[in-house]
């Protein structure tokens, strides 16, 4: 509608606090390309364009808008929070420049000089008088290596990135409000047009409590989790392996909205919105778990199938076809939980009333139709059956439900229902060894 373009930005320009993973590179273009549908208009390694915020930074010290800062952190701080000049500010042009080559060329130790942007120090925000826009970090980066000894910060790479790339609108945090600020005050030097900025709140989501990128990748490290798509965590990567499709999670966004104000939701609200998605083209398959084997007796009760059974792929008939059990010898999987060994009368799924004699496990089939108001409960032919593990995220935990499975055309990676249990996805099918479903939502 607008011919806009979006820009996917790896702001990698440090090297010591927060080094980027050499292969997030890929998998974050992979997951972009994922959620939107398409890739992303231009990709920047903010690393690789050193040599644009270099050449920046050396112009605004030559006009006289930034400086060399020498002092301590806390000295700074002090003369910052009194209002009062840093002696360093009021050093020529040369003497600047002088510094600057010093800290290119490695003379100088990690923590000995920053570049600060020349602001207004009576400025209420403390944050925003003579901001630091680059530091020394000798240390290699993953990417590019030890080419470098100065480094921006993201304040100022972001900002020199903006305008080189023509970026007409920012939508960020309200927590990088003083970013925007900063950011305009360096414009206003260079004499630049700052971009319309627009501000999100915090969203919540309960089931996860409080993640940083940090502490997630701590714990992927220390072996606390597998890896970034381990179900646990709150990540594309994780979501994407679950199930969840990109297109309800984009309808959750827009559904939500642009507004500053802090939000807090469950992630029924999102499972809401893949049900919709998802739903008309999941086929049903019949799991049980704790599963009980009987024995059907349909002797007093004739007419009905007697070799094979047709289920729908898809209750509504969004899928169309059906899936074709064949019945064997008559044994049947229930889950254990649906009739203990007092018995019971039952009605197996789109099948038979039967009744389960007390202390055996034989089940006599009553009634091909629906003959009263017994618990309809899901099933399967013993003959039909593989087994399988569902793992379900309990909390912090991967919680494992072992059963049987409906054997009928499994394709390894589908998201398929599963009767009276929930949406799940087919992890892998091993030839020798059980089906692996990871659960995704009721």
């Amino acid at each position: 509608m607008y011919d806009g373009k979006v820009v996917l930005r790896f702001d990698d320009t440090d090297t010591k606090v927060k080094p980027p993973l050499p292969e997030a590179y890929d998998w974050i273009e992979a997951q972009y390309e994922w959620l939107a549908g398409r890739p992303a208009d231009i990709i920047i390694r903010a690393s690789e364009r050193m040599p644009v915020y270099l050449a920046h930074a050396e112009q605004m010290l030559s006009g006289d808008f930034g400086y060399v800062c020498r002092c301590t952190a806390s000295d700074f701080k002090q003369l910052r929070d009194a209002r009062e000049v840093c002696p360093c500010r009021t050093r020529s042009v040369e003497e600047n420049l002088a510094d600057w080559q010093a800290m290119n060329d490695g003379e100088i130790a990690e923590g000995g000089a920053v570049v600060r942007v020349k602001t207004d120090l009576e400025l209420p925000n403390p944050a925003l008088r003579d901001w630091p826009a680059l530091r020394i970090q000798h240390t290699a980066h993953p990417i590019v290596g030890k080419a470098h000894n100065v480094w921006p910060l993201l304040d100022f790479q972001s900002a020199i990135e903006d305008h080189e790339q023509g970026v007409t609108h920012i939508v960020r945090g309200k927590d990088l409000m003083d970013s925007t600020r900063k950011q305009t005050l360096l414009y206003e030097h260079f004499g630049w047009t700052y971009p319309q900025t627009l501000y999100w709140g915090r969203v919540k989501i309960h089931e996860f409590g409080g993640f940083s990128t940090s502490g997630m990748r701590a714990a992927i490290e220390n072996g606390e989790y597998s890896g970034w798509d381990d179900p646990r965590l709150p990540t594309l990567a994780a979501l994407r392996r679950r199930g969840f499709d990109a297109a309800a999670l984009r309808a959750f966004w827009i559904d939500l909205g642009l507004t500053q104000k802090d939000i807090s939701i469950s992630m029924q609200t999102i499972e809401s919105f893949n049900s919709s998605e998802i739903d008309a083209r999941c086929e049903r398959r019949s799991f049980v778990r704790g599963p009980r084997l009987l024995s059907l007796d349909a002797s007093g009760c004739s007419g009905g199938p007697s070799t094979s059974i047709s289920n729908a792929r898809h209750p509504d008939g969004a899928v169309e076809g059906s899936r074709k059990w064949e019945l064997g010898d008559g044994a049947i999987l229930i889950e254990a939980a649906d009739a203990d060994d007092t018995g019971g009368s039952l009605r197996l799924k789109d099948y038979a009333d039967v009744d389960i004699d007390a202390g055996t496990s034989v089940a006599r089939v009553e009634s091909w139709s629906r003959s009263d108001r017994r618990a309809i409960v899901h099933w399967l032919p013993q003959i039909m059956a593989r087994k399988a593990r569902l793992t379900r995220v309990i909390g912090h935990d991967l919680v494992v439900e072992e059963g049987m499975l409906e054997g009928f055309e499994l394709v390894d990676g589908a998201i398929v229902q599963l009767e009276r249990v929930g949406f799940a996805r087919i992890e892998s099918l091993p030839d020798d060894g059980p089906v692996e479903l990871l659960f995704l939502h009721g």
